[in-house]
Formats: C-alpha cells, sequence, structure tokens
C-alpha cells in the first residue's frame, strides 16, 4: 500500500514537471530591437539611422491599435514617425514593414523603383487608408505612408533580438491601447530611438536612458542598441542574439553604417567648423569619439536572414547559435537610468535584471 502510494506521488510529480516545462515553452515570447541604416541624402546629413521595435507576439489590429497575434501571425513592428497626420507610433506586419507585400513568397531577390511603387500603393490602398487621407506619401523633405513599408528596400537592418514574457506583451498591448496616440516627434530628444529606449524601459525598468556622450544629449539608434548588447553581456537570461536583415537590391544605393554624433561629426568632416567656432568643443567631441563614440556592437558573423529563413527571428531559438560573446564586443560602462513608460507587476522572466536596475 504504501509502495503505491510513493508511486501516485512520483507519477504526479513527473506529470507535475512535465506541465510546468510545456507551459513555460508555451509563454516564450521574444522582441527585438531594429537597428537600421541612414540612406540617402538626409541620411547623409544625419548618419545615426533608425530605430524601430519588432514584437513576435503582439500584432496590429489596425496600424494604431494592438493585439495578441493569432497562429501562423508573424508579429508587429511599432516605430515613432513624423508626418504621419497626429499619430506618435505606428504598428506594421512584420513581411509588409520589411517589403510591402503580405506573402513572403513574393518577396523578389532584386527590385527596380516601379516594382517598389506598386509594392507601396498595392498595400496602402488595402492596409492603409485607416491613416487618414491627409498623410502624405513622404519625399525627399517629410515623411510619409511610404516609409511604413518596404524598408529592406531601402535600407539593411539588425535586429538585436531578446527574451520577454506572454505577461510583459499583454500589459504593454494594454498601455499602448490605453494611451492617448498623438505626436510626440521631435528630432533632437523625442526622435524614433527616444521611443525605443522608452519601450525598452516598460520592459527593462529603470535601464536606458539619454547620454550627454557620445551623442550630446541626443538618443540615437546605435546608442540604444550598444546599451541593450552591454546589458545583455551581464544578463545572459536576455538570450540576446543578433540577426542581419539585408537590403534588398535594385532599388537604392547601399545604405551606410550607424554612427553615433559624435562619430558622425568627426569623419563626415562637420568637426572643422565646430573647430573654427569652438576648438575646445571640437577636442572633446574627438575625445570623445576616441574613448566611446566609435563602439562597435555587431558580432563578426551575425546570422542573415532571408525572407525565406525569417522564422529565425519570429520563433524562439538556440541561444547557443548566434551568442552575444563579449569577446565580439567593444566594452564600455553600461549605464542605468529611469523609467519613462511606466512598467508593471507581472511574472517576468527578467526580474533579476529588473532588481539589478532598482
Amino acid at each position: 500500500m504504501r509502495s503505491t502510494c510513493i508511486a501516485r506521488k512520483i507519477a504526479f510529480a513527473i506529470m507535475a514537471i512535465t506541465f510546468l516545462s510545456l507551459t513555460s515553452m508555451r509563454c516564450k515570447a521574444q522582441a527585438a530591437l531594429l537597428m537600421e541604416e541612414p540612406y540617402g541624402f538626409f541620411g547623409t546629413l544625419n548618419p545615426t539611422g533608425h530605430n524601430a521595435v519588432y514584437f513576435a507576439r503582439i500584432c496590429a489590429d489596425t496600424p494604431v491599435k494592438l493585439r495578441r497575434c493569432e497562429p501562423g501571425e508573424l508579429g508587429s513592428v511599432i516605430s515613432r514617425y513624423s508626418d504621419i497626420s497626429t499619430f506618435d507610433w505606428v504598428a506594421i506586419p512584420l513581411i509588409p514593414y520589411l517589403y510591402s507585400v503580405e506573402d513572403i513568397a513574393a518577396v523578389p531577390d532584386h527590385v527596380d523603383r516601379d516594382t517598389v511603387n506598386r509594392f507601396r500603393e498595392r498595400y496602402h490602398e488595402k492596409h492603409l487608408l485607416s491613416l487618414g487621407e491627409d498623410v502624405p506619401r513622404g519625399g525627399f523633405m517629410h515623411g510619409g505612408w511610404a516609409e511604413l513599408i518596404g524598408v529592406a528596400y531601402e535600407r539593411r537592418m539588425f535586429a538585436f533580438r531578446f527574451e520577454t514574457t506572454e505577461e510583459q506583451d499583454d500589459a504593454f498591448i494594454a498601455r499602448m491601447n490605453a494611451t492617448q496616440n498623438r505626436t510626440h516627434f521631435q528630432l533632437l530628444y523625442s526622435n524614433c530611438a527616444d521611443f525605443s529606449r522608452e519601450v525598452l524601459n516598460f520592459y527593462l525598468p529603470r535601464t536606458f536612458r539619454r547620454s550627454f556622450f557620445p551623442d550630446v544629449g541626443m538618443t540615437t539608434p546605435k546608442q540604444i542598441s550598444y546599451k541593450l548588447v552591454r546589458l545583455a553581456e551581464k544578463h545572459p537570461e536576455m538570450r540576446l542574439q543578433v540577426f542581419e536583415i539585408p537590403q534588398i537590391p535594385g532599388y537604392r544605393h547601399r545604405s551606410r553604417s550607424n554612427k553615433s554624433v559624435a562619430e558622425s561629426l568627426v569623419t563626415t568632416g562637420y568637426a572643422v567648423p565646430i573647430a573654427v567656432l569652438n576648438p575646445y568643443l571640437a577636442g572633446g567631441l574627438f575625445v570623445d569619439y576616441l574613448v566611446r563614440g566609435h563602439f562597435h556592437i555587431i558580432p563578426k558573423t551575425p546570422q542573415m536572414l532571408s525572407p525565406q529563413t525569417m522564422a529565425s527571428l519570429t520563433h524562439t531559438g538556440d541561444p547557443t547559435e548566434n551568442p552575444v560573446s563579449a569577446s565580439d564586443q567593444a566594452h564600455g560602462d553600461a549605464e542605468s537610468g529611469f523609467t519613462e513608460i511606466p512598467s508593471v507587476a507581472a511574472n517576468s522572466g527578467l526580474k533579476e535584471i529588473m532588481a539589478t536596475h532598482e
């Protein structure tokens, strides 16, 4: 009788462990910070690039309303833009965001201007008219709906993927849907990188803040990506992986590498007139560039993603496939800061990181 009772307890324990393991696997989710390279004339003047955040379990019910993804959906990309009516942020499904099409099989290996315009017009008419008739297409001087889709035709991107929990994602959806989506865009102090910083602070409270060095108080895509990499080196439980999403050739010249403010001023020659007007400021920028402004954050061999291999980004993978190694990165000081979007109390796989920065 006793042996039977012991056997039942062992069987129950095995069943409980199995259930908890399956639940833990099922609750895994992920997000990715997208660092997008600068391109075109504006990218020459401001070579910092663009930031967006990809969520594998958060989808766009509309471009300005979020929901949990249904089975088979690949998530969405959320970012802050200017000139999109009065909206501060817009969410676009992953594949249209990258390629302006809804079917991965329709993504070409090479494009021309007519093809890109046709893809964008078709998607705009089908899905983006709800943004309003006053949203321009965008052009040389101003942004518009065209910048929301087909991003991979314009530039190369790097995705820094980290784990989240379903509870965190649900709380983020509720927060974004409840908050008034009114534009806050301002190039210097409320730009796309500032929005990404606020989103990351929601998941990793009091971790990301604006830095005076190396970006003279401005938040840049490279700065935010660097801080995420440095944080992940200290917290391997984040399972950070870095992927490269290449630019589809044919539409534009190849995009250029992201730069910090100090790096862009020193390497593009803008420091010369600054040196004439204020040699002390120019000297400070140069020293800052040498010490911190040219940090490297991309592994030597990041995993390359194509439309056919996008599942490596959209599904939880083995962290040993492409770990962020300290040997592959340039080291610097990680900074902790304040939360601009309040976090919520949820069962988080990242609570150890949160505690470290409280």
